[in-house]
């Protein structure tokens, strides 16, 4: 295997028969290192090459990011498709912006509590373990919360994102072909991610929910893309608008069944009655009680007293007109 030295780096170099001195100042002029697929296993001294700012080497061997001491100026590494199973030693990184380490070995997102400045995390397509997700350490995510702004973690099993709703600078996240199911949990997070201008979900069984897009849209005011398609403005009114008619119409709704509820009372002209229980396997006995009971409910009551005053007065005239009737007679 390879190890990746000032000598490699000279092997690599474009220029030719320079000196002791001239190869010196010129490794510590070397900004950008292009050493990918070279079959590199580890990272060796590179103490002379301080002004380092790209360092590509991705599609090689290494197993561990080791002996970057010098390297307090890169901004950008590129460790794509290696064998690293840890995230470590990138502390002297105090200028490191973006980070790619996608297609590894990784099981959980962690050492970059000194990595302050972290603006893109790559960290993609980890070979796992069989039922395994990728994991974050809380610390890390917490020195990456306000700063992060990019963040790609496809295809790692992933099931739901509660725990990254700390990184409020967030603007692209990229989280394709993970198994985030639920839109609610979606919802909590888009409201924190008060900056997120592109997500992309394609492949999470999420997009099947019905008006996934719909309520994504509405939901974060500040979202661009969606799913890799951009999102017309005239679109987000008409959803807003739409979201906001049918809210008020189910506030609406709301309130008048309370009101009706409250109103409803007996009227003053009906009393209620008595309601006895039947049961149709009663004994005969029990059912003849019941009738006797419901026709008890039938008592005779007296006529008002109109009808009563009435009814004397016309016997008394009828009695009246057969006394003279027979008088005459």
């Amino acid at each position: 295997m390879v190890q990746l030295t000032m000598d490699l780096i000279v092997k690599n170099a474009s220029h030719k028969n320079r000196s002791e001195e001239d190869l010196g100042q010129y490794l510590q002029k070397i900004t950008h290192m292009y050493l990918s697929d070279k079959n590199i296993d580890s990272i060796g001294d590179l103490a002379f090459c301080k002004n380092l700012r790209f360092l590509y080497l991705y599609d090689n061997q290494i197993n561990q990011i080791q002996n970057l001491d010098f390297a307090s100026n890169i901004t950008h590494l590129y460790l794509q498709n290696n064998h690293i199973s840890s995230i470590e030693n990138l502390s002297p990184l105090k200028k490191l912006e973006k980070l790619y380490l996608g297609d590894n070995y990784i099981t959980v997102v962690e050492g970059l509590d000194k990595v302050g400045g972290l603006r893109e995390l790559h960290i993609e397509n980890q070979h796992l373990p069989p039922g395994e997700k990728l994991l974050f350490d809380p610390v890390s995510l917490n020195s990456l919360a306000k700063s992060l702004s990019v963040l790609n973690i496809s295809n790692n099993n992933i099931d739901e994102l509660e725990e990254l709703a700390i990184l409020e600078n967030l603007s692209y996240l990229k989280a394709v072909d993970n198994q985030l199911k639920h839109i609610k949990d979606l919802e909590v997070v888009l409201k924190k991610w008060t900056k997120l201008r592109r997500i992309d979900l394609t492949g999470n069984p999420i997009c099947q929910t019905p008006k996934y897009k719909d309520r994504i849209i509405v939901q974060s005011l500040t979202l661009e893309y969606l799913d890799g398609k951009e999102i017309q403005e005239m679109e987000r009114r008409f959803l807003i608008n739409w979201k906001a008619a049918r809210d008020a119409r189910e506030k609406s709704n709301e309130r008048m069944t309370d009101e009706h509820a409250a109103n409803v009372q007996f009227p003053d002209s009906e009393t209620p009655h008595l309601t006895l229980p039947y049961n149709p396997s009663d004994s005969v006995k029990e059912k003849a009680d019941y009738l006797d009971l419901a026709h008890k409910q039938k008592v005779e009551r007296k006529p008002p007293p109109r009808i009563c005053e009435r009814k004397s007065q016309m016997k008394t005239q009828v009695e009246e007109e057969s006394e003279v009737t027979a008088e005459v007679v």
